[in-house]
């Protein structure tokens, strides 16, 4: 069963639903009237997402990425067979991730685990489209080479992946992280976006961006 619905003002609505044993926020959005939407990050755990897609009554157009890791893309090829859509995400930096995705499961003991290339890399400054929704793309590495952050204006909600959660940040000890960019694509790219946006992370509550900058750690 999915959660409850995360505070995004209609149309766009959104629901979580955590999987792996990493709790990762696997988000599901759609338009209100339209039913139509996508799957963001299904980590694992596809028999959980299928039933809450079933349980909104949603019907899924795409798969979004926002990066590479394990929790968050290990179920994205077998979902995409499932449900016969495309992926679109993250930046082709993170292929070098999601080309290890198989051993990544092997060493983490995860069971159906595939490599994966997404039907389209995303690049800062390109957009998506969500049911006819336009999402802008924000390149923010630091968490992993490729993370993106998918923002919509006009309902001023952001989708961060492992960019910022409540009270932190992704880490960064993992191959490949890189702790001075995270902290500059946070601060030169999502905290401009505007104190009242609101979005929804890969573990943990959803937050704004507001509250963020002044009681972050990481941040203040």
């Amino acid at each position: 069963m999915s959660e409850p619905r995360a505070n995004v003002s209609s149309p766009l609505q959104a629901a979580i639903v955590r999987v792996t044993p990493f709790e990762q926020n696997c988000t599901l959005i759609w338009d209100e009237a339209t039913k139509v939407g996508a799957v963001i990050d299904p980590g694992g755990d596809l028999d959980r997402i299928e039933a809450a897609i079933k349980e909104t009554g949603m019907t899924v157009e795409k798969i979004l990425l926002t990066h590479g890791h394990i929790d968050h893309a290990g179920g994205a090829a077998e979902l995409r067979d499932r449900l016969d859509v495309k992926i679109e995400g993250p930046h082709k930096n993170d292929s070098i991730l999601l080309d290890a995705l198989e051993k990544q499961g092997e060493m983490y003991g995860f069971s159906g685990v595939r490599n994966v290339v997404p039907d389209r890399w995303l690049d800062e400054g390109e957009t998506v489209t969500v049911a006819g929704h336009t999402f802008e793309i924000f390149h923010c590495p630091g968490h992993s080479p490729g993370s993106v952050v998918f923002f919509n204006r006009p309902q001023r909600f952001a989708l961060v992946g492992d960019v910022i959660f409540r009270g932190s940040i992704g880490r960064t000890d993992f191959p490949y992280g890189d702790h001075e960019a995270l902290i500059s694509a946070i601060k030169t790219k999502l905290l401009p976006l505007g104190d009242d946006v609101a979005f929804i992370c890969g573990h943990g509550s959803p937050s704004q961006f507001g509250h963020e900058r002044t009681s972050n750690p990481f941040l203040v």
